[in-house]
């Protein structure tokens, strides 16, 4: 089987135009040690061209060899200048940095991690974004469980293959499911299940269509147009998402009728909108047991949050573990349910917009509620019976004054009750 292998390889090498053969001293060693990866790249549209290994890789083998010469999106950017300016503009263009973090201060990181936000010998990062739940986890989790689809920011062969260049792998919605399932955002689950996902499956891309056919139209890299919202669901002020929303109906509207796709478009909204009030309420409720030092740990009593130290973090660093009960009970609220709600609405998914979805935040708040009244139950005692008693809810007025949750009118009137329940 090997010689047989080692002479296909042979023939093909034989093929290649003699310029491309006397460019590429790489070859007569790796047709033995790598020939999968030869193989690749010999039926590539790199080998037509004349683009050889060491115009990727570069000359330097023991970096090679240790995992330091990576094939960035810097290598590929100059021969893919379009792809690489829409690429840069989206989403996928800060997807490394939103799962990254600075690990200068963690005792188990690895000094080559730098590179990811530095470049040699400049101490200015080149993004601020940080990543809590990054930073809590192992190198090799950080690696694997982060990192694989976060490195799609840099890295072309996050999507595309290695050494293959065939449109047809990266215009296949398997691609994107790579990264794009799970319990925060299914978005391939959605689609797979839905009308436009059916269509596909049984009538093809013409009638039914796919990742591709909405959010890069037309092959472009920029997969972020038409979107109104962040990655965590945060809608965007007007003036950022009327003119994403009309390129989005333009979108629809190679298929559906413009306004249809409003009407459906508009739903996705209000669901919304609906939605993030399930939370918003929920974390009121969090933040007022903190006030009242009622969390099970406080966060001055667990290890600190690695950006904030000993803060209560409810926003998009927020942690799933190290934490109290009801903070992981809304972290579920927040990060899965609320996310598969509002993502199975715009994706015309009833089965995650409902069940996966608005069933679950709504029994998210049941619970997170239930949670509350345990914990108030054990500190029970609403009436100033003691000097203690007082000082407990002295200190609740003042921590909601100083986060800005009541007015200094508020405070003033609240402190003057507890000061008169005192004196009876």
């Amino acid at each position: 089987m090997r010689s047989i292998a080692a002479a296909i390889s042979t023939a093909v090498m034989l093929a290649l135009p003699l310029a491309a053969m006397a460019a590429e001293p790489c070859l007569p060693c790796h047709k033995e040690k790598t020939p999968a990866a030869v193989e690749q790249w010999l039926g590539s549209a790199h080998a037509r061209a004349n683009v050889g290994c060491e115009k990727c890789h570069g000359t330097d083998h023991e970096k090679m060899l240790k995992g330091e010469a990576k094939v960035d999106m810097k290598v590929c950017g100059p021969c893919h200048q379009k792809a690489y300016r829409e690429h840069t503009a989206s989403r996928h263009g800060m997807g490394l940095h939103s799962g990254w973090g600075c690990t200068r201060n963690l005792p188990n990181r690895k000094p080559g991690e730098c590179r990811f936000c530095h470049q040699k010998g400049d101490e200015v990062p080149t993004s601020d974004v940080q990543c809590a739940r990054f930073l809590k986890q192992s190198p090799e989790m950080g690696e694997i469980g982060c990192n694989y689809c976060h490195s799609v920011e840099d890295a072309c062969d996050s999507c595309h293959s290695k050494h293959m260049t065939d449109l047809k792998i990266v215009r296949d919605p398997n691609s994107c499911a790579k990264c794009h399932m799970g319990p925060d955002h299914p978005q391939w689950e959605m689609w797979q299940t839905s009308l436009h996902g059916t269509l596909n499956a049984s009538a093809g891309k013409k009638v039914g269509p796919d990742c591709q056919t909405c959010h890069m139209p037309k092959g472009t890299h920029d997969v972020s147009i038409g979107m109104t919202m962040s990655s965590g669901g945060v809608p965007y002020p007007a003036k950022k998402a009327e003119p994403a929303r009309a390129e989005m109906v333009r979108i629809c509207g190679s298929c559906h009728a413009p306004g249809f796709a409003k009407r459906e478009l508009d739903r996705g909204d209000q669901v919304r909108s609906q939605s993030l009030a399930i939370v918003k309420e929920a974390e009121k409720i969090i933040w007022d047991l903190n006030d009242r030092g009622m969390l099970d740990p406080m966060p001055a009593d667990r290890p600190p949050h690695p950006l904030s130290g000993p803060r209560l973090v409810t926003d998009n660093q927020m942690l799933y573990e190290d934490t109290s009960h009801i903070e992981r009970l809304f972290f579920k609220m927040k990060k899965y349910d609320y996310a598969r709600t509002v993502k199975g609405a715009y994706h015309q998914s009833p089965a995650y917009a409902h069940w996966y979805g608005n069933a679950e935040l709504k029994m998210d708040l049941v619970d997170i509620k239930s949670e509350a009244s345990r914990l108030k139950e054990r500190k029970r005692g609403a009436a100033v019976a003691s000097p203690e008693d007082a000082e407990d809810q002295l200190k609740t007025l003042k921590n909601k004054f100083e986060r800005g949750a009541i007015s200094a009118e508020e405070y003033a009137k609240g402190k003057a009750e507890v000061l008169e329940k005192l004196k009876h």
